[in-house]
């Protein structure tokens, strides 16, 4: 048995409010004989440093969002759309105090 206390717990909020498929940009998009049927991330799309905050875009200040996660940021504002999205989409319970309880 394992218990914590004081742990802050992180609680992510996903409301999706719109079909984000239907809104991918083209360079993301992942089709099935023609149909959208996922939309990757600009990172996974380019695997470039300034869309995956790696290399020189490693911190807060060198990685702001970037036109691609604006616009999931704009139809899902509460979820995470990059890797520093924490101020908008992390969410925290401070002075508390939680009993997690593994297996008892």
């Amino acid at each position: 048995m394992a218990t914590f206390s004081g742990l802050h717990l992180l609680l992510f909020s996903f409301i999706i409010a719109t079909d984000l498929n239907a809104n991918c940009p083209t360079d993301l998009r992942v089709l099935d004989g023609g149909n959208v049927v996922a939309c990757k991330s600009a990172c996974e799309a380019f695997n470039k440093p300034e869309y995956c905050c790696t290399g020189p875009f490693n911190k807060p200040e060198t990685c702001p969002p970037t036109d691609f996660s604006r616009i999931f940021k704009a139809a899902c504002p509460r979820a995470y759309s990059y890797a520093y999205d924490d101020a908008s989409s992390t969410f925290t319970c401070a002075n508390a105090n939680y009993s997690i309880t593994f297996c008892p």
